[in-house]
């Protein structure tokens, strides 16, 4: 069959699906779909005729692996070499496993543990049901990919198994570390709970940062080694293809479980927080069902999320600069060279992190042990700056012993090395600005509180709208100045050993940013250990279990003050919100400027190496203009359809919560209510997670099959707008947060006019910091990803049958993605019962 046939029988299997859902939907609604469909389509029609798109691709086809044995280093070869690396893989792996035996060890009361173990039963519950889902997304990757390789470029079917394997195995690989991250910390959750009962703040910081680098180091391993497989045991000209499968699979899967993990936990936090106002109950009280959907929330968002968007980020960034070494230098040498380097470099971010993690445990553990009181944020700084300025020496010393000489250039190895520092200090200098912004001790956070005193919740949602702004002013300004340093030393030669040097440095940079990879995941899993921490306290009832001082006396030696372990709970958890709030940031600014890098191998396939069609790549050419406003649009558009399916998923929650919670007679709520309340956070997670998935892929589709460079134009304007969006809901969010944390630790006002602002304050914040916010940095790179796909076989198709063929499939896409666009707030609308609106009306009258 012909590549054309192929691809209207794809969007024939997607306009079934999308008559299918159109039918579902109510008359009135269809007549909508289905009499405005032409009239949406005619922009699309009218920029397509605009321009002709290039009649060569190259991109994937043209990625092969040069011999990595053809250069060597300290006297082996450089494939010999990279065999070490993967006994640094395993040491890593062996420390994580490590840490993990360790947690499962600690002492722990039987109350707390159930606790725990009942939230892990619920996340799996949850994680079960999104690997099925992520079955479902994959089938429309696997299309695209055999599409493309297998018609396109009529590869043989062993190589396009191979890729779609590889595309797997990165879905699969954050779906692990999800698996991993979450039984971690349903371990350290209940180990933290009960170290607070000794009084002393020490181990309730070490417990979660354990747990955080247990994660961290192995979600780094797992990836590098999968890496390291493809680059060392992959044939060459099946190495380039594979890794772009692997990294299209790992963005499909991050995505599906950032987005999904976003709206379900903040379902949760926001059913759980609402009951303090409405029933003037306490935090976390054990007669709330929505507790322990907050609980796996806080796994399913706090933890199953970021895994897999750090396992993701981590294989992305790298796979962007390997497709920019083989697209942009032409010498294969150097390609070795930079090759080999980039690899050595990864392996030594294991090394730095694990000795910066040693060095500054004996440090914390000499001031803190003993301590009756400390700064729970000052050893967290204390890590991320030690490990940045480790990192950063290594990255010098390795350098200078690998590439020396670099194409013939003895001084590019001190270039290449500065420029990656500027990302590893912005690892360490972003963290720093965003606790401006959010920590407890920051002067905009206590701006939240003081405007919440006199002017009560309204005033109090205006200051964090102020933080977030702010926040991304300087945060923007930060990344500008890094990046044009980065520029400046790319200047001095770089552009004699390739082509488009600034991108390179671009990418190095965003290299950098994860220059400390394990404890940039390190402090972002802090965070969901305190936070469930405090509820695995709560929920234990640990302080009624009739002789429990007695017990807490013979079993573990421990004289428990519960007034002061709740307390130290609560502290420690501000800490834990600060610094989730510093990992954002870093995360999205990778993806965006890791981005510039995955947007430039698109170029060079559309421009033939930059020898034609660069004038298109102009705001003079109107389609690459009109792509950037259509960018923007998506961009606002997916922060709406996040945030409704946390507003109506919530909604639900707290109804069912309000007709079911029994304050009088019972200590806890039941288990059943409980797990109703997860089942309603998770059908809505899914609801929204599918509206958003296909309007997402297929407005890749049509957007590529539009025209090339209005496509270019819309990956770039994702990518920029998506950055500030990124950053001020994240911070502005975070700054609700802990404005909350001020009131209910420092002040000592729960349940007063103020708290009441807050908590609303802080729900607000919630779909903002950790809904539409981070899931942004997972969606700007699966789209990017797979528009080196979508925009080849498009660019193929108008070679083989005209312009007309792919315009109409551009406006089918578009028709489908814009279906789903429709659905993700019409069909998550509030629908009342008719009980609810009779309340409604007797309450109104």
């Amino acid at each position: 069959m012909e590549l054309a046939g192929w691809v209207w029988l794809f969007a024939a299997s997607a306009g079934w699906l999308l008559m299918r859902r159109i039918g579902s939907c109510r008359p009135a609604v269809r007549r909508l779909l289905k009499g405005g469909a032409a009239f949406a389509l005619l922009p699309l029609s009218a920029i397509a005729t605009w321009a002709q798109a290039p009649e060569t691709a190259g991109g994937e086809a043209s990625l092969k692996l040069p011999d990595l044995s053809q250069v060597t280093f300290f006297g082996i070869d450089g494939h010999r070499l990279l065999l070490f690396g993967i006994l640094f893989c395993v040491f890593g792996l062996i420390f994580g496993l490590t840490i993990y035996q360790r947690l499962k060890n600690l002492p722990v009361h039987r109350s707390m543990r159930e606790i725990s173990e009942l939230i892990y039963e619920t996340c799996k519950t949850y994680l079960v049901t999104q690997g099925k889902f992520l079955v479902l997304l994959e089938t429309f990757v696997a299309v695209v990919i055999v599409l493309y390789f297998g018609v396109l470029l009529h590869m043989d079917a062993f190589r396009v198994i191979m890729i779609l394997l590889f595309s797997v195995l990165g879905i699969a690989g954050s779906y692990s570390v999800a698996w991993f991250g979450i039984r971690v910390n349903t371990f350290a959750n209940s180990r933290t709970a009960f170290a607070g009962l000794g009084g002393k703040p020490y181990p309730i910081y070490k417990i979660p940062l354990d747990a955080g680098m247990s994660i961290g180091m192995m979600l780094i391993s797992v990836e590098l080694l999968m890496m390291l497989f493809i680059l060392l045991f992959v044939p060459g000209d099946y190495a380039g293809p594979c890794f772009i499968g692997f990294a299209i699979g790992e963005s499909l899967g991050a995505a599906a479980l950032r987005i999904a993990g976003g709206i379900f936990t903040k379902i949760a936090d926001i059913g759980s927080d609402l009951m303090k106002i409405v029933f003037r109950i306490k935090e976390d009280d054990a007669r709330n069902p929505g507790v322990i959907a907050d609980c796996t929330g806080d796994n399913a968002g706090d933890s199953v999320g970021p895994s897999a968007d750090g396992f993701e980020t981590y294989g992305v960034t790298g796979v962007a600069l390997i497709t920019f070494i083989l697209l942009g230098v032409r010498n294969p040498a150097v390609q070795v060279q930079l090759l080999v380097w980039i690899f050595v470099m990864r392996i030594a971010m294991l090394v730095a992190s694990a000795a910066s993690y040693f060095i500054n445990s004996a440090v914390a553990r000499a001031r803190f042990q003993n301590a009756d009181r400390m700064n729970f944020e000052a050893p967290l700084t204390s890590l991320v700056w030690l490990t940045s300025i480790v990192s950063i020496a290594m990255t010098y010393v390795i350098s200078y012993a690998v590439i020396p000489d670099l194409g013939g250039d003895p001084t590019q190895w001190w270039k290449l090395a500065t420029i990656i520092s500027c990302g590893t200090l912005a690892g360490a200098v972003i963290p720093e600005l965003v606790k401006v912004f959010t920590s407890t001790e920051s002067r905009h956070v206590r701006e939240v509180v003081t405007s919440a005193q006199e002017g009560g919740a309204s005033l109090g949602i205006l200051s964090g709208f102020v933080a977030g702004n702010f926040s991304a002013y300087y945060l923007g300004l930060a990344i500008m100045a890094l990046m044009s340093i980065g520029y400046m030393v790319g200047q001095l030669g770089l552009g004699n050993l390739m082509i488009a040097a600034p991108v390179f440095a671009f990418g190095l940079v965003a290299f950098g940013f994860l220059g400390m990879g394990p404890v940039t995941i390190a402090v972002d899993s802090y965070g969901p250990v305190t936070d469930n921490a405090q509820s695995v306290f709560e929920l234990s009832l640990i302080e009624q279990i009739p002789g429990i001082h007695q017990e807490l006396k013979r079993d573990f030696h421990i004289d428990a003050n519960f007034g002061r372990a709740k307390d130290l709970l609560e502290e420690n958890d501000g800490a834990g919100n600060t610094f989730k709030a510093t990992a954002k940031p870093v995360l999205i600014g990778t993806a965006v400027v890791g981005s510039t890098t995955m947007i430039f191998s698109i170029i060079m396939a559309l421009t033939n190496g930059l020898t034609e069609n660069v004038d298109k790549l102009s705001l003079l050419h109107a389609p690459f203009l009109l792509g950037i406003i259509a960018g923007g649009a998506m961009i606002y558009w997916f922060t709406g359809a996040s945030t409704q399916a946390v507003t109506t998923g919530a909604y639900r929650a707290v109804e069912f919560i309000k007709a079911n919670i029994k304050l009088e007679g019972v200590e806890r709520a039941s288990v059943a209510d409980s797990k109703k309340v997860v089942e309603i956070c998770t059908q809505y997670a899914q609801k929204g997670m599918l509206n958003i998935f296909i309007a997402v892929f297929f407005a890749a589709l049509s957007f590529a099959f539009v025209e090339p460079f209005f496509f270019i134009g819309y990956l770039i304007s994702i990518a920029m707008f998506g950055l500030f969006q990124a950053i001020f809901m994240a911070d502005a969010g975070a700054a609700w947060d802990n404005a909350k944390k001020i009131v209910e630790v420092e002040l000592k006002q729960k349940g007063t006019e103020l708290h009441a602002a807050t908590v609303i304050g802080d729900t607000v914040g919630d779909p903002f910091k950790d809904t539409s916010s981070v899931a942004l940095n997972p969606v700007i790179k699966f789209t990017t990803l797979f528009g080196l796909l979508a925009v080849e076989l498009a660019v193929q198709l108008t070679a083989e049958t005209g312009g007309m063929l792919t315009h109409v499939l551009a406006a089918v896409f578009f028709l489908i993605s814009f279906t789903f666009v429709y659905r993700s707030f019409y069909s998550m609308r509030i629908r009342t019962s008719e009980g609810a609106k009779q309340a409604a009306r007797a309450a109104a009258d």
